[in-house]
């Protein structure tokens, strides 16, 4: 058992490793598939659905799961892995909802919801900052600073799903394009972190949102039409499939929290 002192040097997330992105992209990718199911397979063959509604009820439905799921790991003592990824997989799929809702149901389209996503992701970053004195994820160990992760989490998933649509049906660009795009970009993410003196804090943000469009885009790719570029894949199938390889991982590679650095 962790004495107090320790407890207090560690952080309620995993440690960021190659393993931590990996799951990341399949829990993105989840989230877009999972959140394709109810709003478009399941609640689409509902009349509400088809008035347009099906975003918004499919958004309550994940945003109560994502209310839950963030109680319970705040109220958490330590870290769990899997309560951790429940919850990442949760911000993940009602960001999905949240973008497509606000993107196609009220008209806003990608420009418009990827600029105010990407405002309502900086906001929270600075009033974290401006708070707490840092936005680094060793930090995430009290019930304070842990809001602060979540809500950033769920507006940068939010951004993601819409960053993904915007790239992808964009002067017909596609899904792999995109992929590949977002990829590229990750990969850049990556070289300043290792070359470069830049903020560790920002690049992992960057790199955070940047899995999501990635995400979301892979998930089209699977689940959509192949007229539309798609592998028209049984959003059902997949989202079981993704769900099951996480699993796997979790348990075959175990994490660890992210110590406090001093």
């Amino acid at each position: 058992m962790m004495d107090k002192r320790t407890s207090e040097m560690v952080a309620k997330v995993p440690q960021v490793t190659l393993l931590f992105w990996i799951i990341k992209i399949l829990a993105t990718t989840l989230g877009e598939t999972g959140g394709d199911a109810v709003t478009m397979s399941w609640l689409g063959e509902t009349t509400a659905a088809a008035k347009g509604s099906g975003y918004l009820i499919g958004t309550a439905i994940f945003g109560v799961i994502f209310i839950a799921v963030v109680l319970v790991q705040i109220k958490a003592r330590r870290f769990h892995p899997f309560l951790y990824w429940i919850t990442i997989v949760a911000t993940t799929t009602v960001g999905t909802t949240m973008a497509d809702y606000f993107d196609r149901s009220l008209g806003i389209g990608y420009t418009g919801g990827s600029t105010i996503l990407l405002i309502l992701v900086l906001a929270s970053l600075l009033t974290w900052r401006w708070s707490t004195g840092s936005i680094s994820i060793e930090t995430v160990n009290t019930p304070k600073v842990e809001i602060f992760y979540w809500v950033t989490i769920m507006f940068s998933q939010t951004l993601g799903t819409a960053l993904g649509d915007w790239v992808a049906d964009t002067n017909d660009t596609g899904y792999l394009a995109a992929a590949a795009i977002f990829g590229g970009l990750l990969l850049l993410t990556a070289l300043l972190y290792y070359f470069t003196s830049l903020s560790r804090a920002v690049l992992f943000w960057a790199a955070f949102i940047l899995t999501r469009p990635l995400g979301a885009v892979v998930g089209d790719f699977l689940d959509k039409p192949i007229a539309k570029g798609g592998l028209s894949l049984s959003r059902y199938s997949a989202s079981l499939a993704l769900l099951v390889v996480i699993i796997a991982l979790i348990l075959i590679f175990p994490q660890k929290p992210a110590a406090k650095a001093h």
